[in-house]
């Protein structure tokens, strides 16, 4: 038996364990809906400060393939997963009081100096420090989270570092119509070109046990927003994840961004956005795909896409008042609140 034949039976076999439960294994009567979110980077930040404002069974699973900053640094000098994006979820978990603004400050600050600790952030290193001391990614994200008094759980999507690969087309604008393999995610995020394509190597890597089983576990699975060939689409990428999210009785909703991402997605319609993660994981279905009213010119043809997935749109305004393309956390919030009540909720939870 091979290895991943050996890790995919293993996920078919996994059964949810920690459902709060009532008569005949549904959710007790009361009960707050368990919510995992996928993503990576300020997208998924600005999904899990909307999430937490509304449950308290929060599981955050975060990309691994970071290779840029202080990540990259940390991850070619000691070979660790790249934390950044672990800290950014972390920090986006820590409470509105005094403790959890101050530790989300902290984890945040970086180091400015004429030497090596130049731009590491504070909770880089701790992260790291703790993945030394411990030995287990998870426990010591645990760890962290406990001492911030985070409002979730922060999991890795796979226990070994990735490196993102995308096939783009005019990534050297002196050749517009080549197709080339770019390696990095950091590069890939700025790609002039059109990205074909994505994938990670290694090419079968292992997922997290403790986020298979939270996929499996869940009432709600929120992909995005984030970078999508970046951030959101590799989460489909590794193999054991992508079954639980195939196989997972929660439903399933898709978080769109506010605007294209210059390079990676530029001139991407909402709708493309769609048929591009289709494209990278076509027997993945979907119940609601969520987008805010004001970036949607074809409302139409977004319908149609999100058809084909197996969902319904909801459009809601969740962009921040201000007119910058960043999500509001209490206008998101309502948007998910809304979606959980409404559509086709597993247990009485409410």
């Amino acid at each position: 038996m091979t290895g991943r034949t050996s890790r995919m039976r293993r996920v078919g076999r996994l059964v949810p364990s920690r459902r709060r439960s009532g008569a005949e294994g549904r959710p007790a009567r009361g009960a707050q809906p368990k919510v995992v979110a996928l993503g990576g980077g300020h997208g998924l930040s600005a999904s899990l400060a909307a999430l937490r404002r509304i449950t308290g069974d929060l599981t955050a699973v975060v990309t691994v393939a970071d290779d840029g900053g202080s990540s990259g640094r940390l991850r070619d000098e000691l070979g660790v997963l790249p934390p950044g994006d672990l800290r950014k979820a972390l920090a986006a978990l820590c409470g509105d009081d005094d403790w959890g603004q101050t530790w989300a400050r902290v984890i945040k600050h970086r180091f400015e100096s004429r030497g090596e600790l130049h731009g590491h952030a504070v909770g880089n290193l701790l992260i790291v420090a703790l993945w030394e001391q411990l030995g287990d990614h998870v426990q010591a994200l645990d760890l962290v989270g406990k001492l911030l008094g985070a409002h979730g759980r922060v999991l890795p999507m796979s226990a070994v570092p990735l490196e993102l690969q995308a096939l783009v087309r005019g990534h050297d604008p002196a050749a517009p119509d080549e197709v080339t393999t770019v390696r990095g995610q950091a590069t890939v995020a700025l790609t002039p070109g059109e990205v074909q394509s994505v994938h990670v190597v290694p090419e079968d890597p292992p997922a997290v046990p403790e986020a298979v089983e939270a996929v499996l576990d869940a009432d709600w699975v929120v992909l995005g927003p984030g970078s999508w060939f970046s951030s959101v689409i590799p989460h489909l990428l590794v193999p054991e994840l992508l079954q639980a999210l195939q196989e997972t009785k929660a439903r399933r909703v898709l978080s769109l961004n506010l605007a294209p991402q210059p390079g990676e997605t530029d001139g991407f319609s909402p709708q493309r956005h769609l048929e591009v993660l289709a494209r990278h994981a076509p027997k993945l279905a979907l119940d609601v795909v969520l987008a805010d009213e004001a970036a949607v010119p074809d409302r139409d043809s977004l319908a149609d896409a999100a058809k084909r997935l197996g969902a319904t749109v909801e459009l809601a305004p969740v962009a921040s008042p201000d007119g910058c393309p960043t999500h509001d956390p209490e206008l998101l919030a309502a948007a998910y609140d809304r979606i959980f009540r409404m559509h086709g909720r597993i247990g009485p939870w409410r």
